[in-house]
């Protein structure tokens, strides 16, 4: 809420936009859900939707020529992935999947649901769960 009122008090449309959609989705969410509080996992999983609509939109725009909408798509992604913890490059998700397979002792594609859920709760929030999935394909052929 602090963030909103100093862009309000800013004037910064682009911010004020990404975090009344913050806001909004929240307060949908916990009608839907009938709960007053969300556990952290919940929380991350709902702005890393946010974000994933936001660029899935701007790629729909720019093949439309709506550069201007684009644009504004983009822009907030950017302001609502500020609130996401930093994310991991695919050198540091290799690393982790490749851990998890010894640990887990996967050795074929049968045990991916296996390897996913180890990795998908390690890495919650720091990595796209399709990029954790091709490099888990990928290390387990």
């Amino acid at each position: 809420m602090t963030k909103l009122k100093s862009a309000m008090k800013a004037k910064d449309h682009a911010r004020m936009e990404a975090l009344r959609a913050v806001k909004s989705a929240i307060l949908n969410a916990k009608t839907a859900s009938e709960q007053q509080e969300f556990s952290e996992d919940t929380q991350l999983k709902l702005l890393q939707r946010l974000v994933k609509q936001r660029i899935d939109s701007a790629l729909i725009f720019r093949e439309q020529k709506r550069d201007d909408m684009a644009d504004a798509e983009e822009m907030q992604a950017k302001i609502i992935s500020e609130f996401l913890p930093k994310q991991v490059s695919e050198e540091e998700i290799e690393e982790k999947v490749a851990a998890i397979i010894a640990e887990t002792g996967a050795e074929s594609m049968k045990d991916m649901g296996k390897v996913m859920g180890v990795a998908s709760q390690q890495m919650a929030g720091k990595a796209p769960n399709k990029t954790i999935s091709l490099i888990v394909r990928n290390k387990l052929k």
